[in-house]
């Protein structure tokens, strides 16, 4: 898909990665970019809430995509599975979050013209300083 020009498009947030931004994906590299030395499967099973079969198939689009590494291996006889973000993974993950935090400044500034109009009943978002 051919980016646009931000003069040209300024509300088309290109930079929102379509294979980070799925919900359950969010979830997966925020918990790993919460633990750097990376999770357990299980542990990431537990924090995103999701099924074997759920967490297995967006690991694998994460590791396709160059942003996870998936070890495998065995503990005390066990298999044992562990994810980590690669290093591309972490700069697409911070260029990603930057974008999000673009999008909600200009839905805040949005949402303040629309109070400032002279509507008091206009809900506000709070996030921005006044």
């Amino acid at each position: 898909m051919p980016k646009t020009e931000p003069n040209t498009a300024p509300f088309s947030y290109d930079g929102l990665d379509r294979v980070i931004h799925e919900k359950a994906r969010l979830g997966l590299m925020t918990s790993l970019m919460a633990h750097p030395k990376g999770l357990a499967f299980a542990d990431l099973k537990q924090l995103c809430g999701l099924t074997d079969g759920n967490l297995s198939r967006h690991l694998q689009v994460l590791q396709e995509a160059g942003l996870i590494e998936v070890t495998k291996g065995y503990e005390a006889n066990r298999p044992h599975t562990s994810c980590r973000l690669t290093r591309i993974g972490r700069r697409r993950f911070l260029d990603y979050l930057g974008v999000l935090e673009r999008l909600v400044r200009d839905a805040a500034r949005a949402a303040g013209k629309e109070g400032a109009g002279g509507d008091a009943g206009a809900p506000r978002l709070g996030i921005l300083p006044t």
